[in-house]
């Protein structure tokens, strides 16, 4: 059983047909998917599954916590499962492609007081952008 299903079943969600099968298409490392990509692979598994319940279930997920929304410049929106696992993101300028990645350190620590003004830091957020070997070789 994935990761997420395992969270999901421990805070008691009813898991339909349908939610589980949006459920088992997150499951992964470095899995971005667009609301898009998981509507075409839950169909895939699950031909019945509709648009609106795809979105719905996507949108359920992000409010308790378990996915996160990654927005990247103007793309459309994907969606990460590591949701309780720190991390930031490395995505590609190009084809958006998005990797999770762990640096060292604490990046609020980054913030000097004198920067903050009079701010509680209760999150930090890093993206670093670059190109992909694919397109770098492009």
């Amino acid at each position: 059983m994935s990761d997420l299903l395992e969270r999901l079943r421990g805070r008691g969600w009813r898991l339909t047909a349908q939610r589980r099968v949006v459920a088992e298409v997150l499951n992964g490392d470095h899995v971005h998917l667009t609301a898009d990509e998981v509507l075409a692979r839950a169909t895939d598994r699950l031909p019945e599954i509709s648009r609106a319940t795809v979105y719905n279930t996507l949108g359920e997920l992000v409010s308790l916590g378990e996915v996160l929304e990654v927005a990247t410049d103007g793309r459309a929106k994907r969606y990460d499962p590591n949701a309780h696992r720190p991390h930031q993101h490395l995505i590609c300028s190009d084809c958006g492609a998005i990797r999770d990645v762990h640096p060292t350190g604490d990046p609020l620590s980054a913030l000097p007081d004198s920067e903050r003004f009079g701010f509680t830091v209760s999150d930090v957020e890093v993206t670093y952008r670059g190109h992909c070997p694919d397109c770098a070789r492009a």
